[in-house]
């Protein structure tokens, strides 16, 4: 079933989340062929887009959309209404994308020591002040990432998501840990089934789906319009297609190897077309790691893949792996 964010419908099935250096182009491409009903763009600095300079790389590279990609939203964070304001204006002018996210969870020292992410889980009343200004001249509905709070001790996220609505955001994202849990632990489900039962506005719930069927439970426990899929999705574009499979009442698919190594062969020939070998090959290591994570061997192939510097040299691995009876 699909839901309204505010004139965006969201269709049935999981979100692939934001994740610095992994949602680029050519991944969020691959994620959408899979399924994925709505994938989000690495975060972007709202400070950095006000001082980039006229045809700046780096961010061209981070709004960069490739044909296929479907619904898209953009990410961005800051600590400053104004200049978050000024540079989502700036970012959706003439923009095809669908939703502008805040991100207020992001764990991150260097994202934090800013104010931004996370840190605004201690500052409920400056993160309302962003959304209203922000959502008062977005062209697209705002909507906000958020955490559970800052630690086990200000957990806030139930008071911090109903700031959230009212002062204008259309939905939230809930990544069920809080920000001094970063990735440890479990993800605390029934605070976010807690935090939908209160809300008017749609809720996502964040945090430890890997598998069609988990996201299927969680949706169940929780009533919760939709699940966001970060690590998960690491090097496993096929997990949207589960979760879909999943909510038609249909068995997981076995991936083979062999569409395995293709695809992420198919991966780094995005990444270098778009980036070139210098800027991709590195880039393409550690998503090479995750497309072959329980493969045997993996560790010597890791170890080789971080000593290769061309295309042909990692396109000539991924083709032993599609030839190799794994």
């Amino acid at each position: 079933m699909s839901v309204m964010i505010g004139n965006f419908q969201l269709a049935q099935g999981a979100v692939l989340a934001p994740m610095a250096g992994v949602t680029d182009a050519p991944f969020r491409l691959l994620c959408a062929e899979q399924g994925a009903a709505l994938t989000v763009t690495e975060m972007i600095s709202a400070k950095g887009v006000l001082c980039a300079p006229t045809g700046n790389r780096a961010l061209r590279d981070l709004l960069h959309t490739l044909p296929g990609s479907g619904p898209t939203a953009l990410q961005l964070f800051g600590s400053e209404p104004d200049v978050m304001a000024q540079a989502a204006l700036r970012l959706l002018d003439g923009s095809a994308f669908c939703l502008l996210d805040l991100n207020m969870g992001c764990p991150a020292p260097k994202i934090v020591r800013e104010g931004a992410g996370s840190a605004l889980m201690r500052e409920p009343a400056l993160a309302a002040r962003i959304v209203e200004v922000v959502a008062r001249v977005s062209p697209v509905p705002v909507t906000v990432k958020m955490r559970l709070g800052w630690d086990a001790a200000s957990r806030n996220g139930l008071a911090f998501a109903l700031a959230m609505q009212e002062a204008g955001a259309a939905a939230i994202t809930v990544h069920g840990r809080t920000r001094d849990q970063f990735y440890a632990g479990e993800a605390d489900w029934g605070a976010i089934a807690e935090i939908k039962t209160a809300l008017r506005i749609p809720v996502l719930g964040n945090g430890d789906i890997a598998a069609g069927e988990q996201a299927v439970d969680r949706l169940a426990q929780t009533a919760t319009d939709g699940v966001m899929i970060g690590r998960g999705a690491m090097g496993n574009p096929w997990v949207f297609a589960e979760v879909n499979r999943a909510l038609s009442g249909l068995p997981a698919e076995n991936i083979s190897w062999k569409e395995r190594g293709a695809t992420a062969a198919r991966h780094l020939r995005l990444m270098v077309d778009w980036k070139g070998e210098g800027i991709a090959i590195p880039e393409m290591r550690k998503h090479i790691s995750w497309y072959t994570k329980g493969l045997p061997g993996a560790a010597k192939l890791r170890a080789a893949i971080n000593r290769m510097e061309t295309m042909q040299e990692m396109l000539d691995c991924l083709e032993e792996i599609c030839r190799g009876d794994h």
